[in-house]
């Protein structure tokens, strides 16, 4: 009859760790022997003992000499583990965050959620990365870690997917493009060493990694390239000549305008631009029938744009402007049903030789569903005749006297953000009847160089649009109602 040792070493396993069992009882597993003799040493067997002794140690698989672990290695693999799914953890909440705090639609609010969690569960996976390459304490440590690679691979995949619409250089192409090719590293690893064998009913768990990686998809795709139509814009702008009355001190009209603005959409937006002009028409009348087209031709040539009026009995109108301003503060937003109205009372001599008044309304907007515009920074305006605006200097002489506006815009939807350089809504206006509102991420130029197709497309990327409204009265209608 033999005597068995109490204690045994086991065969060492795929990764060089070997079991210890005393007894017919689990002690712990060891890497080398200096791992065992402590585990023994807990135990209170001595520390110079006898490893070699058989009958006290009992070697299977391989004697004592039998260490297979390459710690270096295994070390190297768990710590670019950790450090891949920890970065992947801290972008991941980066770009989900402001959309699940910030956005305004629904959609958009899922998509940051998920980022967030996607960011979680990469910690997760981090901490289960130090299990599955430590003593693989927790059985579903491996198929956590893969799960993590896969949210990386996904996530980092759609972000370079995005990324290629455009081909703009940002600074968070450095990050999902090296997290990219470290989940096809992560997962081949994985896959080799079938981290999820261990997993309780892997089946259902791979059924559950493939639902959630198409639900993901789902929401991301609709969030990022469905552009909502079910909410179109909707403006109600009136602007109105009110009675006159006459100055009995001075030889001048009052005429009262009155200007009106109401979002009658379903989206709140910025207001960018706005203008109201008023202008005066001096015409040349006949009693004879003349060409009308003739009439145009001349007007459009006179006038320098590709515009111009066409009546039988009026030719050669001249235009003058009279009266020009702001309407509403550029950057601040007008929520849905929100309305605004100004008045305004500007001045014509009694004996004005003008024929008619018109009045001319315009204001740009962006919806607030597609972007978020920086208002501190837009709402400075920069004056274009001071030298100490750098580049927004010019000369008066060319340039005449303009505002410019100019401030960051965020896409909502912060995907877009992160593959794209930044954009900036640009405003100029000027009394002379300047107007121009743009979106680009090109550097403000007062020559007007740009790349046009990009902003056409901005512009529809942020919903931005005009929206204008016009009134006009005859000069003696004003005259009567004055008494004069």
């Amino acid at each position: 009859m033999s005597i068995r040792p109490w204690i045994i070493v086991e065969p060492p396993d795929s990764r060089g760790l070997r079991r210890v069992t005393i007894g017919g009882e689990t002690v712990g597993s060891a890497w080398s022997p200096t791992e065992l003799r402590k585990i023994l040493g807990r135990l209170g067997y001595p520390e110079n003992m006898d490893l070699d002794d058989p009958a006290s140690v009992c070697w299977r698989g391989g004697d004592s000499r039998a260490w297979p672990d390459r710690a270096w290695r295994r070390r190297s693999t768990m710590l670019l583990m950790v450090a891949g799914l920890l970065v992947s953890m801290v972008f991941n909440a980066v770009i989900g965050w402001p959309d699940a705090s910030g956005a305004l639609t629904f959609a958009q609010r899922i998509t940051g959620v998920l980022f967030v969690l996607s960011g979680v569960v990469l910690g997760i996976a981090a901490i289960a990365s130090l299990d599955y390459w430590g003593r693989r304490h927790f059985k579903a440590s491996g198929a956590v870690v893969i799960f993590g690679a896969i949210i990386v691979l996904a996530t980092d995949g759609l972000l370079l997917l995005l990324w290629f619409e455009e081909r703009e250089y940002t600074r968070y192409l450095l990050v999902y493009l090296p997290a990219l090719c470290w989940s096809v590293w992560a997962i081949s690893i994985l896959v080799c060493k079938k981290s999820w064998k261990g997993m309780p009913q892997p089946k259902r768990f791979a059924a559950g990694v493939v639902a959630t990686v198409l639900l993901t998809a789902v929401s991301l795709a609709y969030s990022t390239m469905y552009q909502p139509a079910s909410a179109p814009m909707h403006f109600t702008l009136k602007a109105e000549f009110g009675k006159a009355w006459q100055d009995n001190r001075l030889p001048f009209l009052h005429v009262p305008l009155t200007l009106y603005m109401k979002n009658t959409g379903g989206i709140p937006v910025y207001i960018v631009n706005d203008i109201y002009t008023v202008r005066g028409r001096v015409a040349v009348y006949s009693l004879e029938e003349g060409d009308p087209a003739a009439e145009w031709r001349e007007s459009v040539g006179r006038q320098g744009a590709r515009e111009g009026e066409a009546e039988l009995y009026v030719g050669q109108p001249n235009y003058t402007t009279v009266s020009s301003g702001r309407f509403y503060e550029s950057g601040s937003s007008l929520d849905v049903g929100q309305e605004y109205a100004l008045k305004r009372v500007f001045q014509l001599p009694r004996n004005v030789g003008y024929d008619v008044l018109s009045v001319a309304l315009q204001i740009s907007y962006m919806r607030k569903d597609r972007g978020r515009l920086d208002v501190e920074e837009f709402g400075f305006p920069h004056v274009s005749w001071n030298e100490h605006e750098g580049r927004y200097y010019c000369e008066p002489a060319i340039c005449g006297e303009q505002l410019v506006y100019r401030g960051r815009v965020r896409h909502n939807n912060n995907l877009i953000n992160v593959t794209r350089k930044p954009r900036y809504v640009t405003a100029v206006w000027s009394p002379g009847g300047r107007f121009i509102s743009s979106i680009s991420s090109v550097p403000y130029r007062f020559s007007g160089v740009g790349d046009y197709r990009e902003e056409r497309r901005e512009l529809q990327r942020y919903g931005a649009a005009r929206s204008r409204a016009d009134s006009a009265i005859s000069v003696a209608e004003l005259l009567r109602s004055a008494g004069v």
